[in-house]
């Protein structure tokens, strides 16, 4: 059996991130793999960010004649065990997994005042209550004066 290490095509369109495999030569590129060996994500701002590698693995696979392809033998080259970028890899995930920090915007240049609108509907419900008590007064006043 032919082990190539190649990456598989994961996530959806317009955001797609890769896993690094070593599968059969012979099944598809997203099919069927033998073990995943690290991660590329190419939407990682921090460019030594993007490649994850587990070091012993690729080291395995390579001593048994597994080979990589052409985009794999790259990133193998950069960040693999004795890589070139190994030591700006290990500063830009450092980075990446700090909080971030963000400015205080300050005070706003302008803010506008609260409407106060009146509500028309309060002022005759005052008027209403303040005009019965007088009208109930007057009543019984009315019914005196015809008895007499």
């Amino acid at each position: 059996m032919a082990v190539v290490i190649r990456m598989k095509r994961m996530g959806r369109k317009n955001r797609e991130y890769y896993r690094i495999c070593a599968s059969d030569r012979r099944s598809p590129r997203d099919g069927r793999v033998i073990e995943e060996i690290g991660t590329y994500d190419p939407h990682v701002k921090e460019t030594d960010a993007r490649c994850t590698l587990d070091g012993a693995r690729v080291q395995y696979w390579l001593s048994v004649g597994a080979q990589p392809s052409d985009a794999v033998r790259v990133l193998i080259k950069k960040y693999g065990p004795n890589g070139t970028h190994v030591k700006q890899m290990e500063e830009a995930r450092a980075r990446l997994s700090m909080p971030r920090i963000v400015p205080d915007p300050g005070e706003p240049a302008f803010v506008p005042a609260p409407k106060a609108e009146p509500t028309p509907a309060a002022e005759p419900v005052a008027e209403v209550a303040a005009a019965e008590p007088t009208a109930v007064a007057e009543a019984p006043a009315a019914a005196e004066t015809p008895a007499e």
